[in-house]
């Protein structure tokens, strides 16, 4: 749903603020408002953001863990993933300015719902391929399945992870985590 009456400067949309909590994307110059995710989709979220912090923690990889606040810059809009993993330099980059990232997070993760699945599995599959975000998760609930992508030759090679399977992510090599455990996430 686009909000704007008239297109905004991408230095405009920095500082918009309508008075609402209303969360936006950037378009072309115009706002795209944010679903509130579902409950089950935010306890996802959560789990995931802080499964994943512990897990950099443990094996002190230098990456960090970002949940819904952190913009990605496609190229001519930006997408807010539900969980984005960063490395430290890009933490370091976005601290005291807005946390847009203009070069690719090492992983986007992100929660499907169902009036958003072509979205998620079409444009931003397209969107974060074309700039190079290594991999790509797909959470569906509904479906109950994750799928990893990661990028071989240039294109997202997709792996599908259904209940009882350990999940395999190129970023986190001995990442142990199943399909079950994010979807019966429980903080």
């Amino acid at each position: 749903m686009t909000t704007t009456v008239r297109k905004l400067t991408f230095d405009e949309y920095l500082t918009y603020d309508d008075g609402t909590d209303t969360r936006y994307e950037f378009n072309d110059g115009e706002l795209v408002a944010m679903t509130p995710p579902i409950g089950l989709h935010e306890r996802i979220i959560a789990f995931l953001s802080f499964f994943l912090t512990l897990e950099i923690r443990q094996k002190s990889y230098p990456y960090c863990v970002r949940a819904k606040g952190i913009e990605i810059w496609t190229g001519h809009r930006t997408r807010r993933p539900n969980v984005c993993v960063l490395s430290k330099q890009q933490e370091l980059d976005i601290l005291k300015k807005a946390a847009i990232l203009f070069t690719p997070p090492l992983l986007v993760i992100e929660v499907v719902s169902a009036n958003y699945r072509n979205v998620d599995r079409q444009e931003k599959w397209n969107e974060y391929q074309r700039i190079g975000i290594f991999e790509y998760w797909l959470v569906d609930a509904e479906l109950k399945t994750i799928s990893v992508l990661s990028i071989k030759n240039g294109a997202y090679q997709e792996v599908v992870f259904s209940l009882g399977a350990q999940i395999i992510s190129p970023t986190f090599a001995d990442l142990q985590l199943t399909v079950d455990d994010v979807l019966n996430a429980d903080i």
